[in-house]
């Protein structure tokens, strides 16, 4: 079977991915910089960016002065590579080798494939079409070489499919830069006056050789064919499912938690082994009829424990319902958690926290997986963003509690605006009204103002009063503002015990 490959260039990755993020940009010239030599210079850019004339390699200054609207943001080019790993494995779907080629592309062994789609041209536009609707814009091409096809997708013209044998007519037109050579080679060869691969295309070896040296042969014989090139295929995490095919149909909960038993020891033994454990876990239950039957647990922390999974899965297990007869298990774990050695030995320690650990996760298999929750404080002085959710019993905190001030047992997520009576401007009010209801108070402390960081600059300052209404009942208000500048507003933002 001949070869052929796939080139697939993602020239705007870098500013594709942040549009896909925030999809308002896309309308804005948006560019990526980075300091280099003491001075910010431009990484990447988009399209609009691009039409205005302002491409990487400017310096972020010249181009602010060219275009005063330009947004800038920093770049960052591991999470740009994450993102170009993630798609390349998505393209195993189209092909069974595919490998990255950084910064912004991506190759992929396609023989024998494209007959799946039609051909190799519906077959490429069904990719072009996929991947444009996934926010990325791409230039593809078809070869018998990578050379050729990464060529063509760089330096040629969009969706280009080289017949089979055709490389030296394609690449004749092109620029030696479609070579893939380094910047050096490229000078010398400007120097000579070459702009076309044809130009040098049928000179003799040894005089290349003499000039520039085995790198231009050797990237001139990949892309004809008459060099030996191969793909470093990219190869994707196996997944942690373990699968049990039935005998016979499963109708009973004794027979279901044999095999539950059977699959939480094997896939227990393989994350044991790889240093790992489950946060979250699914059993499927294939029936005869071709239902699917399916309970799922999650875990306070890693646990590669059979007999504490076992527990939590068996909580769920009457919910299955076999009908006819269930012939295949499959037990997966989507969301896996390393679990260092020493961290692991602490654990284990009698009366240590693996027994708080199972314990919240059987009275969240038994209530529910919203049940149980664990917050974090974070460095914010405004109280509803001082505070983070954490789903990890191991996650240790960058900041203390604060315990000079008393704070409300709930809080809620957004303050809640009031209406109130007050005496004089900046005294306690004497009475709130929150959703048509009238609270009377008899005392107050306060107030405690509480500023925003000073590099936020999203709202005002706000003193906190701590009352208690007639009933005994405690809140916590806050006026947003001062009287004499504007209008103040009240708002309620927690309930003491």
């Amino acid at each position: 079977m001949p070869k052929r490959y796939m080139a697939i260039w993602l020239p705007l990755l870098a500013t594709d991915r942040i549009e896909k993020g925030r999809p308002e940009l896309r309308e804005l010239a948006l560019v990526l910089s980075t300091p280099q030599n003491g001075r910010t210079v431009v990484t990447a850019s988009n399209r609009r960016a691009r039409k205005e004339g302002i491409l990487p390699g400017k310096v972020l200054a010249d181009a602010k002065a060219m275009l005063p609207e330009l947004q800038n943001l920093p770049d960052h080019p591991a999470t740009t590579a994450r993102v170009l790993e993630s798609l390349a494995e998505w393209c195993l779907r189209f092909s069974p080798i595919a490998s990255v080629d950084a910064p912004d592309g991506i190759l992929l062994d396609i023989s024998g494939c494209a007959h799946l789609w039609g051909g190799e041209k519906p077959y490429l536009d069904h990719i072009v079409a996929r991947l444009a609707q996934g926010g990325y814009g791409t230039r593809i091409a078809i070869a018998d070489t990578i050379g050729t096809a990464w060529a063509q997708a760089h330096f040629g013209t969009q969706g280009t499919i080289v017949e089979s044998g055709q490389q030296a007519a394609i690449l004749e037109a092109l620029p030696p830069a479609a070579l893939r050579l380094e910047t050096s080679v490229l000078a010398r060869m400007e120097k000579l006056g070459f702009r076309e691969i044809g130009q040098f295309l049928h000179m003799p070896k040894s005089m290349l050789r003499r000039r520039f040296g085995d790198a231009l042969l050797l990237r001139l014989g990949q892309a004809l064919g008459t060099e030996p090139e191969t793909l470093e295929p990219i190869v994707p995490e196996l997944p942690y499912q373990e699968r049990l095919p039935c005998l016979e149909p499963i109708r009973t909960r004794p027979a279901i938690e044999i095999a539950l038993q059977t699959l939480l020891e094997s896939l227990c033994k393989r994350l044991a082994k790889e240093g790992r454990g489950m946060r979250s876990g699914v059993l499927k239950g294939y029936r005869v009829d071709g239902n699917i039957q399916q309970i799922q647990i999650g875990t306070s922390r890693a646990s590669h424990n059979p007999e504490h999974l076992f527990r939590l899965f068996a909580l769920q297990i009457a919910t299955i319902e076999p009908a006819l007869g269930i012939e295949l298990f499959l037990l997966e774990a989507p969301f896996v958690e390393e679990v260092p050695k020493a961290q692991e030995a602490l654990w284990e320690t009698k009366g240590g926290r693996r027994q708080v650990a199972e314990l919240l996760d059987t009275i969240a298999g038994k209530m529910g997986m919203d049940a149980i929750h664990r917050y974090m404080p974070r460095q914010h002085h405004w109280p509803e963003r001082s505070i983070r959710a954490t789903s990890s019993l191991d996650e240790v905190p960058d900041t203390d509690w604060p315990a000079d001030r008393l704070r409300p047992l709930h809080l809620l997520s957004r303050p809640e605006p009031i209406s109130v009576m007050v005496v004089l401007p900046d005294y306690p009010p004497l009475l709130f009204i929150h959703k048509g209801r009238t609270y009377k108070l008899a005392k107050a402390e306060g107030p405690e103002r509480i500023e925003q960081e000073w590099w936020i600059a999203d709202g005002r300052p706000r003193d906190y009063y701590r009352v208690e209404d007639e009933n005994g009942a405690r809140y916590w208000l806050f006026r947003s503002g001062h009287y004499g500048e504007g209008d103040p507003e009240w708002f309620l933002h927690g309930f003491f015990a």
